[in-house]
């Protein structure tokens, strides 16, 4: 069997078990979180969430270590090079300590700080958010030393241990539920000390299967200066991209508050919960093909890694467009069925962020490509630049008395911009010519949305608002996408993979 071969089966495994894992997780998460509500209280639960949400502020310095320790881990897997494997992981976690050291100091100083002075909580609960604030900085620290090995999982490219070890923290958290509803302490505390003792079983688990399966996870005291430095450099210039897209978050919830009142704010945050799960599943995806974008540019296969990203931008636009049709279509029946009190402007706000989901959805090759590359300061000080000019056009567009879903036109629109900037900048880093992308990306993918359209269309637009339409419509909407991405969408080569899957599981499906 050919390399190409193995690797595409890879791929299509640990997609499922991505899928299988993360659809378990939202059902448990739907149903604890409405229990942990009930039991905690609004004012409890808003307690624990927002103390918790003064720990998850820094969280964007170790995120931008995080995307560097996956880059170098996989690129020296890449090389097969296991001495420098062995100083890479060694080198993330001494980064990774004094991170976690960083944060203490800062959860310990600032956050209490802002806690006592800043929040609005009642005085009889300070006591128990004192607490929730200690185990949310330990269980900071905890996953921030744990990164280097949950790259090193990914890098190997063994999905099936995150699917496996996320099903039990599923259960454990389940039966949390079952503790805190029968527990005669303090729910809020005690609910705050489960989830730590979790997060650190999850964690023992995680470290106890690297040090099984992979040697250079083993902890080796090395000093590398040079290293260290570019490891570092490297995640300075990822922070200021990642920075960007936390600021022009924030930034335009802020705008909203002020020319709006909270009630935009109700419902942008509505809309974010459902952009965030539909992308949830196409992370997976992504996760499971971007290791293999690194190891193929390590070993210099150019030509595979391009045919790559090319597979991985059609085939993450394809199913977030299969996930994403049939909500912007019966986006306000959704929304009414789910939520009975639809917040003004909802619709309108998710329709117009599942669009910039689609269009960003083809950006995450050309980050990855460079990140592979090693070269992103250049690549990060401009884009994050260009990203950041979404809040001062925003901020016009609202004192010039356009409407509030302005924002999010200005936010598509700059995004469609950073995606050509992002090709003219990788084309001499990996010699991908933009011809052939947009011949092997966007026309396909403009093919695949205008005849996939059609169809449901016509449905919505001659059916009464119904159940009846809702289920029709999501029905033509799933096979018209299907069809349009499996005949036009895919190349042929693609298109034999795809049906030798299909034929395979279905074989196995009816011979048991």
């Amino acid at each position: 069997m050919s390399d190409t071969s193995v690797n595409n089966k890879r791929i299509a495994k640990n997609t499922l078990l991505l899928y299988m894992r993360t659809l378990f997780i939202m059902l448990v998460t739907l149903y604890t979180s409405r229990v942990v509500l009930n039991t905690l209280g609004v004012t409890d639960y808003g307690v624990y969430n927002v103390v918790g949400g003064v720990v998850a502020m820094f969280g964007f310095i170790n995120g931008s270590m995080s995307s560097a320790t996956q880059r170098y881990i996989t690129f020296a897997l890449g090389k097969g090079d296991m001495k420098r494997l062995q100083t890479v992981f060694s080198t993330s976690l001494q980064i990774h300590f004094l991170i976690a050291a960083l944060i203490v100091v800062l959860g310990e100083t600032v956050g209490l700080w802002f806690m006592y002075t800043q929040m609005q909580i009642p005085a009889d609960r300070m006591d128990a958010a004192f607490w929730v604030l200690q185990c949310s900085i330990v269980s900071t620290v905890v996953m921030i030393v744990s990164v280097p090995y949950n790259a090193d999982i990914i890098a190997h490219e063994k999905m099936s241990v995150f699917a496996y070890i996320s099903i039990l923290e599923a259960v454990l958290k389940f039966a949390i539920v079952y503790a805190l509803v029968i527990s005669p302490f303090d729910k809020l505390i005690f609910y705050a000390f489960l989830i730590l003792a979790v997060q650190l079983l999850i964690r023992f688990c995680y470290n106890h299967y690297c040090n099984r399966h992979f040697e250079e996870s083993k902890y080796r005291h090395v000093w590398d200066k040079s290293f260290f430095k570019e490891m570092t450099s490297f995640a300075g210039w990822s922070m200021f991209g990642n920075l960007a897209g936390v600021l022009f978050g924030q930034g335009l919830n802020m705008l909203l508050n002020v020319f709006f009142g909270p009630v935009v704010n109700a419902a942008r945050a509505v809309a974010v919960q459902v952009q965030s799960a539909i992308q949830q599943f196409i992370g997976n995806f992504q996760m499971a093909l971007n290791p293999q974008i690194t190891k193929t540019y390590a070993k210099g296969e150019m030509e595979d890694m391009h045919k790559l990203m090319f597979r991985s931008a059609r085939f993450s636009f394809y199913l977030l467009f299969f996930l994403s049709l049939p909500v912007l279509f019966e986006t306000n029946f959704i929304l009414t069925v789910w939520l009975k009190t639809v917040p003004d402007n909802t619709v309108v706000f998710l329709r117009i962020m599942i669009c910039t989901s689609l269009i960003y959805t083809l950006s995450n090759p050309l980050m990855v490509a460079n990140q592979a590359t090693g070269k992103v300061r250049k690549y990060q000080a401009i884009c994050g630049s260009i990203l950041l000019m979404i809040l001062p056009v925003s901020y016009v567009c609202l004192k010039l008395g356009c409407p509030a879903y302005s924002v999010f036109l200005v936010h598509f629109a700059v995004e469609s911009i950073t995606q050509l900037v992002r090709m003219v900048l990788l084309r001499p880093l990996i010699g991908i010519r933009i011809v052939d992308y947009i011949k092997n990306i966007y026309t396909r993918v403009l093919f695949v949305v205008v005849l996939s359209v059609i169809a449901p269309f016509i449905i919505y637009d001659n059916m009464d608002d119904t159940v009846a339409r809702f289920f029709v419509v999501c029905l033509i909407c799933m096979l018209s996408v299907g069809t349009v991405a499996y005949t036009i969408g895919l190349s042929k080569n693609e298109r034999t993979f795809v049906r030798s899957k299909v034929v395979a599981f279905t074989n196995k499906i009816f011979h048991k």
